[in-house]
């Protein structure tokens, strides 16, 4: 079980600042979502958070250790990352794509260890991918590859994993599947960040909240405290109320 911190990130592109001074922590255990309008930085947190884009000052930390000191290898063990919007350039397999996932656990010599092969299949299976397993990853519909690149994701059972809207695309069923999946990761112990604009699945699963408007952190901390209203209206510039019964919380518009 790990952390991960980041501490004062800031960070321009384009000669826009994107983030300014984002300091937040990711629990080992617990499922993070990241919540804001489109162009709140989203994405680029989450980029320099799985090590893949290096702010301009601050640090990012896995447990005691900088990110930036760990190998790349070393992290691509430890950290699984899946982009918004992931695309299939190459006619493999939904198998090959899933078995991608492992790359950084494969043996220098020899066949795939059997407990590999076993980790495949039940991704396949947990995904409802077997009977897509044989079908080239350029012919799969939006939903179907966002299965198989979430599969790819979690095959590994990283310690940490960071997903950039894992749900979009998908139809009700498999969204709540997914997000049910990432929400039984955090419970294993593993550590879960997840970018994600229906707010009503996030309160389903999410622990706690990470809340940005325009590359500012609005809010952070367990979801109850953070998702309200008066949160909601500064966020999105719409007003919100929080229902809650036995059946859990949603939001309705006021």
């Amino acid at each position: 079980m790990i952390d991960l911190t980041l501490d004062t990130i800031h960070l321009a592109r384009g000669g826009r600042s994107v983030l300014n001074g984002v300091s937040a922590s990711f629990r080992a255990g617990r499922l993070t979502a990241l919540i804001g309008p489109n162009g709140a930085g989203k994405s680029s947190l989450l980029a320099v958070a799985a090590g893949l884009l290096a702010p301009d000052s601050g640090e990012v930390w896995l447990g005691r250790e900088p990110l930036a000191a760990i190998g790349r290898k070393a992290l691509a063990r430890r950290r699984a990352y899946l982009p918004q919007s992931p695309r299939a350039d190459w006619p493999i397999s939904v198998e090959r794509v899933v078995a991608l996932g492992l790359t950084a656990h494969l043996p220098a010599f020899g066949d795939l260890p059997a407990h590999l092969h076993e980790a495949i299949e039940q991704a396949l299976a947990d995904h409802d991918l077997l009977a897509l397993r044989d079908r080239p990853a350029t012919g799969l519909s939006g939903g179907e590859l966002a299965r198989a690149m979430l599969a790819r994701a979690t095959v590994a059972d990283p310690e940490l994993l960071i997903v950039d809207e894992p749900t979009a695309g998908l139809d009700p069923r498999h969204a709540i599947d997914a997000a049910l999946r990432l929400r039984a990761r955090a419970d294993a112990g593993r550590t879960v960040v997840m970018a994600i604009h229906d707010l009503d699945l996030a309160m389903r699963v999410a622990d706690d909240v990470v809340a940005l408007r325009d590359g500012t952190m609005v809010a952070a901390g367990p979801l109850v405290e953070v998702m309200t209203g008066p949160m909601l209206e500064r966020l999105f510039d719409v007003r919100a109320r929080i229902v809650r019964d036995d059946e859990g919380a949603s939001i309705r518009l006021a």
